[in-house]
């Protein structure tokens, strides 16, 4: 493994508030020791398939779909379609309750799909709770870890 540090958990977020409720769920429980926030699609795909650090590859991916620049659904597609990539982890997280984003997610690759609860109290509740599970409950290969 590359001797830069793992990222544990990428989020791409464009919202200030969902990012800032999800970062402090994720350290509240202790579930990610490294978090990188990309705030658009664009920043996201970049930091991903940046040759100028390299760097192993998040242990998952926490993905809003209406964001910026490129969408999240267009962020999976690129993704799914890149070897270097394919492999991560991607739990959508979003506001959205069409059922043809949640079908174009799955069809994409999601390997979840999880809408953002509006309390907050229960935004950070489920946020720690899918950390756990792909922190501490998933087991990844070996070149994830």
């Amino acid at each position: 493994m590359s001797e830069a540090r793992t990222i544990d958990v990428l989020l791409v977020e464009d919202d200030p508030d969902d990012a800032e409720l999800t970062i402090r769920a994720l350290r509240k429980y202790k579930l990610a020791d490294t978090l990188h926030h990309a705030e658009d699609g664009f920043e996201a795909l970049e930091f991903l398939h940046s040759t100028d650090v390299p760097r192993p590859p998040p242990r998952v991916i926490l993905l809003d779909l209406k964001l910026p620049k490129i969408n999240g659904l267009e962020v999976l597609r690129r993704l799914r379609a890149d070897t270097r990539t394919q492999h991560i982890p991607v739990v959508v997280l979003t506001s959205s309750r069409e059922d043809r984003d949640l079908k174009e997610a799955y069809m994409l690759g999601a390997n979840s799909y999880i809408v953002k609860p509006v309390n907050s109290a229960k935004f950070a509740e489920v946020v720690g709770k899918l950390g756990m599970y792909w922190m501490w409950m998933n087991e990844p290969p070996e070149d994830l870890r």
